[in-house]
């Protein structure tokens, strides 16, 4: 099943809407804002220059590590159920909304990424355990093939 085409524009829009919307009762450390409305200031940048692959690839690192510093926030600033009103419950709900919506927002950036022409492979280096030497040109030889001896007319040994 193929996703629609979803403009970048829209995905910024959403989620500054539902980060104002989770930091509407500071429940949250500034942390929380700034992490997220950093991020989407990245993205505006991605949607300015939209054949800049740097852009559009640190909007989508930024998306990523909010996710995880979504989580934090969320878990370490809950509070006890007691003390919930009702806009506490709908900032909290919004929040969590936000981060739900996250590696969807995350799946669509890494569509526009591959769309701009970026190929993120994840390579950390070792492909194999021997050297390929294939590529190597030695740059201390000159132009001339080295004489290598005839083995025919190799001296031979005595016995």
């Amino acid at each position: 099943m193929e996703l629609p085409a979803v403009n970048l524009k829209a995905i910024i829009l959403v989620h500054w809407l539902l980060t104002v919307w989770g930091c509407m009762n500071y429940m949250f450390p500034a942390s929380y804002a700034w992490g997220n409305f950093s991020v989407l200031a990245v993205g505006i940048w991605a949607i300015v220059q939209r054949d800049s692959l740097d852009a559009i690839m640190m909007f989508l690192t930024g998306l990523l590590l909010t996710v995880l510093t979504d989580i934090i926030h969320i878990s370490v600033f809950y509070p006890p159920n007691n003390s919930l009103a009702d806009v506490k419950r709908f900032s909290i709900g919004m929040a969590i909304f936000s981060l739900l919506l996250k590696p969807v927002s995350c799946y669509l950036v890494y569509r526009m990424y591959r769309e701009r022409g970026g190929e993120y492979t994840f390579n950390i280096g070792v492909t194999h355990a021997g050297r390929d030497r294939s590529a190597y040109e030695p740059i201390d030889q000159q132009d001339a093939p080295p004489q290598r001896p005839d083995s025919s007319k190799t001296a031979q040994q005595p016995f």
